[in-house]
């Protein structure tokens, strides 16, 4: 992402440049990091910065890339292995801490994970999703996905972004062009169809 320490100096997306006192991040402490290094800040900055050149020097380092339970195994190369070799860890590389943390996140979000695939493995997608829906309001599933502000196509298209989203895992990305909106717009029908699905006690499968 970066040519050279000088351009890591600058560079606005990680905490380096706070540290050295390019940029300026409120909720970032880089006391904390520089006390390590010296009392007197530029004495600290220049300590710092000797610190990050000579690890640059060492390269990539694997063991320290991705979330705790990679880095708990080796690193990616062992998690690649052990794909190849059809063994699953339950680990994400967006989850940062130690081992005992990750794996109570990912226990956190088993419930979700579980209820998304079965939904998958039974063929819901944003077709079956809208057939559903459609159900629901006596409607046509095509009219779900065309403009307009009548109350019933509003509820509808509410509710099947709701479902898209809380049981599907579709982003508001995903949705926006489907149902030619914005994301924002998407975000707003989500939580209307949250309430809409509370209040009339509707559920995806018909249980």
């Amino acid at each position: 992402m970066v040519t050279d320490i000088k351009a890591l100096d600058k560079y606005p997306f990680c905490g380096h440049a706070v540290i050295m006192g390019k940029k300026k991040k409120e909720w970032q402490n880089d006391a904390y990091v520089l006390k390590l290094f010296d009392k007197k800040r530029l004495t600290a900055r220049r300590r710092y910065k000797i610190f990050v050149q000579k690890g640059i020097q060492d390269g990539k380092r694997p063991e320290l890339t991705g979330g705790g339970l990679i880095r708990s195994s080796g690193g990616w190369s062992v998690i690649k292995s052990l794909r190849r070799a059809n063994i699953h860890f339950k680990s994400d590389e967006r989850v940062l801490g130690d081992s005992d943390f990750v794996e109570r996140v990912l226990k956190a979000a088993d419930e979700f994970l579980e209820r998304k695939y079965q939904l998958k493995s039974q063929g819901y997608d944003i077709d079956k999703l809208a057939d559903r829906v459609a159900e629901i309001f006596s409607i046509k599933p095509e009219e779900i996905f065309q403009p307009g502000k009548q109350p019933v196509k509003v509820k509808a298209r509410s509710l099947l972004c709701y479902w898209a989203v809380r049981e599907l895992g579709f982003t508001m990305a995903d949705l926006a062009p489907k149902l030619n909106i914005s994301q924002p717009a998407v975000s707003m029908s989500a939580r209307r169809g949250e309430r809409i699905a509370s209040e009339n006690g509707y559920s995806l499968m018909d249980e």
